[in-house]
């Protein structure tokens, strides 16, 4: 789920600076991290807390350090600048490529930016990790609210296609005999209404007319409409997201069948408005962890 957190903390002389970003992603989790090289040591137990905390997403997480004169306490480290100049020069000389931009790719390639030399100490790092868990806290907060507004337009859509359902069962309560008039009278047009036995013509129609019947469907969609509001109504239930995807699945397959079923234009033209309902819900699961 979509979500940004920011939060900062005193060390010393210097102001720690952590923002932390989400976008929506299949993944558990996918964390990219982006601080000072003298918090390397401390870079698995921050994953570990990241991912225990925030659980699934495309995760962006900059700690930044700044002085007392606001700079960023970090540095560019000229040797390695001037060897990929040296090298990419000379490669679009070769080449005949232009070579105006060099400097600002180079500014992009691993290990420019350098940190600072010294080391981090454990006050430090407590202050940073403290930094870090009111961003997660903000961001969650964010996540939350974004969460409430998604959560009540799903309910929305659901109550949409709940109440084309009962057009449906409106419609099909004419449905039948409307189509069982019709095939009969078609037989008795092409091969003759003396020709036909009436009580084998009467089964054969009660055949085929059992194979629209949509009674099923119908129960099983209004069962998985229900269970959406469970999931969604569920406060001890912390991924959510899994569940919805499945039980959205669970209803296009009905409603896919309501519309091989329909034989009749009405019902079909309400098939396709519960389908973009549906639609809409997956795009929304989508966004939900």
């Amino acid at each position: 789920m979509t979500g940004f957190g920011k939060a900062q903390a005193s060390y010393q002389n210097k102001t720690i600076i952590v923002e932390v970003r989400s976008l929506n992603s299949q993944k558990g989790i996918d964390l990219s991290l982006k601080f000072s090289t003298q918090f390397r040591e401390q870079e698995y137990a921050l994953r570990n807390l990241i991912s225990e905390k925030l659980q699934r997403g495309k995760i962006d997480v900059y700690i930044t350090l700044e002085k007392e004169d606001h700079t960023p306490e970090v540095l560019l480290n000229k040797r390695i600048i001037k060897a990929y100049y040296t090298e990419l020069k000379q490669i679009a000389d070769e080449l005949g490529a232009p070579s105006d931009n060099l400097l600002a790719t180079i500014l992009q390639l691993p290990e420019v930016a350098a940190g600072s030399n010294e080391e981090s100490d454990e006050n430090e790092w407590k202050a940073v990790e403290g930094a870090i868990i009111k961003a997660i806290e903000d961001l969650n907060t964010f996540r939350a609210d974004e969460g409430k507004t998604l959560a009540d337009d799903m309910l929305k859509r659901i109550e949409r296609i709940e109440n084309y359902a009962l057009d449906v069962k409106a419609i099909d309560k004419t449905r039948i005999s409307d189509i069982k008039t019709r095939l009969q009278t078609n037989v008795e047009a092409a091969v003759g209404k003396e020709k036909i036995d009436p009580n084998r013509l009467e089964q054969e129609l009660l055949y085929y007319i059992e194979k629209l019947d949509v009674t099923e469907e119908l129960t099983r969609l209004k069962s998985h409409c229900d269970y959406i509001r469970a999931i969604i109504g569920d406060k001890k239930e912390d991924q959510k997201g899994r569940k919805l995807n499945f039980i959205s699945q669970e209803i296009g397959r009905e409603i896919n069948t309501l519309g091989s079923k329909a034989n009749h234009a009405s019902m079909q033209k309400i098939v396709v408005d519960m389908k973009d309902e549906l639609e809409k819900i997956k795009e929304q699961v989508n966004n939900i962890l």
